[in-house]
C-alpha cells in the first residue's frame, strides 16, 4: 500500500498486545489525570475545557505548567515558551526512533508522534536496543495512556476530592521506576552505561542550577552526545560478546 522503501508493516495483533503491555502503567496515569482535572477546575477552566485540553494536548507536565500561567488574562507567548521548553525532550525522543520511523510514510510517521510519551518511548527504545523494531508500542501503548489521561481528567473534574495529591501515595515514583526498569533491561555495554551516567549527572546539575524543567533537556542532550560520538563497533568485527544467555 505504501511506496517501496517504506517497509514497516504494522500488525494489529501486536498493537493490541502493546495496549495491554502498558495497561498497568495507565492505571497510575489515571491518578495524575485526576489531579490535573481537579487543578484545572480550581484555576477556572470548565469541565469541557479541561477534558478537551487533555484530549488534544496529551502532555501532563506541560499542561500543569500551563495552569501555573493561567489567569483572567492568559499570556499566550510566555505559555508557548514554557510548554515548548517542557516538551522539547520529544524532539530528541523522536530523533532517537528515526531508524525505525524512516521505514514509515511521513503522514503516518508524524501521526505516531502524537501518541509518543515517556513510557512508550522507553519501551520502544529498549526493544530497539535488543534488536526488535516495535513501533506498535507507540500506537497501542500510546492509545491506552491517552485514554487513561483523558479518563483521569474527567474523574478529577467531577470527583476531584478523591485524588487531590497522588504524590502522597508515592504514585509520582511509578513512571520513574518504570523508565529505570526499561533502562536496566536494555543492552548493557560501556557505551550505554557511560551515556546514562553522563545524562544523570548533567540532569542533576541542571536541576540544581538551571531554570525548572531544563534538567530533562540537558540530561537528554548530554547522554545523546555520548551516543553520537562514541559509536558502536561495526557488526561482524568478530567480537560480539555473548552477554545474552
Amino acid at each position: 500500500m505504501s511506496g517501496g522503501h517504506y517497509s514497516y508493516q504494522f500488525q494489529a495483533s501486536r498493537v493490541r498486545a502493546e495496549f495491554f503491555r502498558l495497561l498497568p502503567i495507565s492505571l497510575f496515569v489515571v491518578a495524575f489525570g485526576a489531579a490535573f482535572g481537579l487543578a484545572s477546575t480550581q484555576e477556572g477552566l470548565s469541565p469541557l475545557e479541561s477534558i478537551l485540553m487533555s484530549a488534544t494536548v496529551f502532555a501532563g507536565a506541560s499542561q500543569f505548567g500551563a495552569l501555573d500561567l493561567w489567569g483572567s488574562e492568559v499570556s499566550v507567548l510566555p505559555m508557548m515558551v514554557v510548554v515548548f521548553a517542557i516538551n522539547s525532550r520529544h524532539l530528541l525522543m523522536g530523533a532517537s526512533l528515526y531508524p525505525m520511523l524512516k521505514q514509515v510514510p511521513p503522514g503516518r510517521r508524524y501521526g505516531l508522534m502524537l501518541l509518543l510519551t515517556d513510557a512508550n518511548w522507553a519501551a520502544c527504545a529498549q526493544d530497539y536496543q535488543n534488536g526488535r523494531h516495535n513501533l506498535e508500542v507507540i500506537v497501542g501503548g500510546g492509545l491506552v495512556l491517552w485514554l487513561a489521561w483523558v479518563l483521569g481528567t474527567a474523574l478529577g473534574v467531577y470527583f476531584g476530592g478523591l485524588m487531590q495529591n497522588p504524590e502522597a501515595f508515592g504514585l509520582d515514583m511509578v513512571l520513574g521506576c518504570f523508565l529505570l526498569t526499561m533502562a536496566l533491561g536494555g543492552r548493557k555495554s560501556p557505551r550505554v552505561l557511560v551515556a546514562w551516567l553522563v545524562a544523570a549527572v548533567s540532569a542533576l546539575a541542571a536541576w540544581k542550577w538551571l531554570p525548572p524543567n531544563m534538567h530533562v533537556v540537558v540530561g537528554a542532550l548530554a547522554g545523546g552526545l555520548i551516543g553520537l560520538f562514541w559509536l558502536e563497533p561495526k557488526a561482524g568485527s568478530g567480537k560480539e560478546v555473548a552477554s545474552d544467555h
